[in-house]
């Protein structure tokens, strides 16, 4: 499992493929309920689901989730 958050955006991606090389067909809105953030869901032509993205992550996921998601939104050597 590995997982990105891009802070600017706010927007999260759960990798949960593994080793899965399947591409993503199908894309599932999830009806949270929310209004402040929205969940899809991928799917490979299996079924199988290959990851999460969430939108207004910082409103959606734990703190301490998001602290152990590799950040894409600043240069490599700020980290």
């Amino acid at each position: 499992m590995d997982g990105t958050w891009d802070a600017e955006v706010d927007a999260a991606y759960i990798d949960l493929s593994g080793d899965c090389t399947d591409p993503p067909l199908k894309q599932v809105i999830v009806d949270t309920g929310s209004e402040e953030y929205e969940v899809i869901l991928d799917f490979s032509p299996a079924g199988r689901l290959l990851g999460v993205e969430v939108l207004g992550a910082s409103t959606a996921l734990d703190p301490a989730l998001l602290r152990t998601l590799r950040r894409i939104d600043t240069p490599a050597e700020a980290h």
